[in-house]
């Protein structure tokens, strides 16, 4: 069971490695199994991952109420201090042990994205076709005038990516600077492990 948790800890952090960037807003919300409501040491491990990333749970209500028990298990991680205003509250909507939440984030930016752009190479069928065509047409006579090596290899690497640039040349793209990547986690597998 605590081999699973923290194989879960280590896969989220894995995860979060990749995406966190500081032009990136992350949000995370799902039903973790972990009681927000009370002090446990798989809520402070989560929250020792989480604020790594600038990442605070918003839920401090109960999302799961049963006859003897009410917990906070589905929770919302936000960078309050990125994201700002926001509301948070449960709908109880009787379809499930569990409450739904609903968040409205009041402080939106308004202006558009600020676009940065990139340059990539194509390298579709199209253009490889037309690289194998332009190199099976390549001599490489100057590669063989030469009897010194190191000659020989820059005439070739000369040749080469003088082909490649022209099959594959660089183009400018837009690409939008500012993501919002909304990860919903529902760690059902968790269950077991509790």
């Amino acid at each position: 069971m605590v081999n699973k948790w923290v194989s879960i800890i280590t896969k989220l952090d894995a995860i979060l490695k990749k995406l966190f960037s500081s032009t990136l807003d992350i949000i995370i919300c799902g039903d973790i199994n972990i009681n927000y409501l009370t002090d446990n040491a798989r809520k402070r491990k989560l929250e020792a991952l989480l604020k790594t990333y600038h990442l605070t749970s918003i839920v401090n209500f109960p999302t799961r109420t049963q006859k003897k028990s009410a917990t906070a298990i589905d929770n919302i991680f936000i960078d309050a201090t990125r994201i700002g205003n926001y509301t948070i509250y449960p709908i109880i909507n009787g379809l499930s042990d569990h409450d739904a939440q609903s968040i409205t984030f009041h402080a939106i930016n308004s202006k558009p994205p600020t676009l940065k752009q990139m340059l990539i190479r194509r390298i579709n069928e199209y253009t490889i076709n037309d690289f194998l065509l332009k190199l099976s047409y390549e001599t490489w006579d100057t590669v063989f005038s030469s009897n010194d090596d190191n000659v020989m290899f820059s005439s070739f690497i000369d040749s080469y990516l003088t082909i490649f640039y022209s099959s594959f040349p660089l183009k400018k793209v837009s690409v939008n600077k500012i993501i919002i990547i909304i990860i919903i986690i529902i760690i059902i597998i968790i269950i077991g492990s509790l």
